[in-house]
């Protein structure tokens, strides 16, 4: 019997897999291969660095007028998403994930939904415990603001309580100008 040659993971299962892997213990008198290890941390992006106060003001590129910031949905939209009437054709959780981590399988799958010509997914933060707003609850609306989400994202608005209220977003993309 011929065995299937193993395909090569994308940066979503990398991610995936490596806090999947964090997450287990090796059996008794094994351990986990560094090169595995490394090579795993490797694949997932760093977020942008927060801006300090200081350099904002001083350093920041003018912005392009082809620059879309994502605006907040209208309330029509909400509804029509919570009650339904309007699919969710995709969902991502992002708990227990860091934020390089959040932000790599974010950026993947949003990429993945636009290219699907998909409109509106839910992204799923958590609401956090540590501090009064969560930081990815807090990290991922501004993410939508950087170029490279910006690019694909329209709106965002929080969720709806049975879809997660405050510790998820509904998100509008937008629509592909190559469409045939």
């Amino acid at each position: 019997m011929r065995r299937a040659k193993a395909k090569e993971l994308s940066t979503e299962d990398r991610i995936l897999w490596s806090h999947v892997a964090r997450s287990a213990r090796p059996l008794p008198g094994k351990t986990v291969p560094e090169e595995t290890q490394s090579s795993l941390k490797a694949d997932v992006p760093q977020p942008p660095a927060p801006p300090s106060a200081a350099s904002s003001k001083q350093s920041l590129p003018p912005v392009a007028s082809s620059h879309r910031h994502p605006r907040r949905l209208d309330t029509p939209t909400r509804e029509r998403l919570a009650r339904g009437r309007l699919d969710i054709t995709g969902r991502v959780d992002l708990h227990g994930l860091t934020q390089a981590e959040a932000h790599g399988l974010l950026l993947a799958f949003l990429r993945q939904a636009f290219a699907a010509d998909r409109r509106y997914v839910l992204v799923i933060t958590g609401k956090g415990k540590s501090i009064p707003e969560g930081v990815l609850r807090g990290a991922v609306p501004r993410w939508f603001s950087t170029p490279p989400f910006a690019e694909i994202v329209s709106g965002f608005e929080e969720a709806a309580r049975h879809h997660g209220g405050g510790g998820a977003l509904y998100v509008r993309l937008r629509r592909r100008e190559n469409r045939r």
